[in-house]
């Protein structure tokens, strides 16, 4: 008879580092320890589990819907963290996927420190897509303020993926969420958010 098969062993956790490495220069704005992502075995009490299997994956999904903003970038971090916390933790490991509904509106990682960054973003998508009587566009029944809106909603994109590492968003230390409002009269923007992993 042939020797049953051995389940493969995990890799060791990978230490994955937060922030500027040590000696980077003075700053100050605050630095987030490192964290790590394991694939932990299966408890050896839990019945037929195999040895060195892993749990099994999970999902879940939240959708929120974001109060009309101002045109500009705002960062939105915590309006999603307080929407996914409890479902968040739950996750050793994953990915977060979050799917803006929206054609006039964008989202994006950046900066989360200095608004200045919000401020100059803006400026620079308002200096590259023309906009009013002049621009280009035929576009036009909805203002003249939306097929530009439309081309910065396809330049930074409707949808995030980020990991999840030990119940939390695996960021870099500087990066926040933001939402990129492209309208001059906003609406309620939707966002639904789809957590998977172990």
């Amino acid at each position: 008879m042939h020797a049953a098969a051995t389940a493969p062993a995990l890799a060791p956790p990978i230490l994955l580092p937060l922030g500027p490495p040590t000696g980077a220069g003075s700053s100050a704005r605050p630095r987030r320890a490192a964290v790590r992502c394991e694939l932990a075995a299966a408890s050896s009490a839990a019945p037929a589990a195999a040895p060195g299997s892993v749990a099994g994956p999970r999902w879940a999904q939240r959708t929120v819907v974001i109060p009309p903003q101002r045109r500009g970038c705002h960062i939105i971090t915590h309006k999603i963290m307080h929407a996914i916390r409890s479902d968040l933790s739950e996750f050793k490991c994953g990915l977060a996927h979050l799917f803006l509904h929206h054609t006039s509106a964008s989202l994006t990682l950046n900066e989360n420190y200095d608004p200045d960054v919000q401020t100059d973003t803006e400026t620079f998508l308002s200096r590259i897509v023309p906009e009013g009587p002049s621009a280009p566009w035929r576009h036009t029944i909805e203002g003249s303020d939306d097929m530009p809106a439309h081309i910065k909603s396809s330049m930074f994109g409707c949808a995030l993926t980020i990991p999840i590492t030990d119940g939390r968003l695996n960021m870099g230390t500087w990066q926040g969420i933001w939402l990129c409002e492209h309208r001059d009269y906003a609406t309620p923007r939707t966002i639904v958010i789809t957590l998977s992993g172990i």
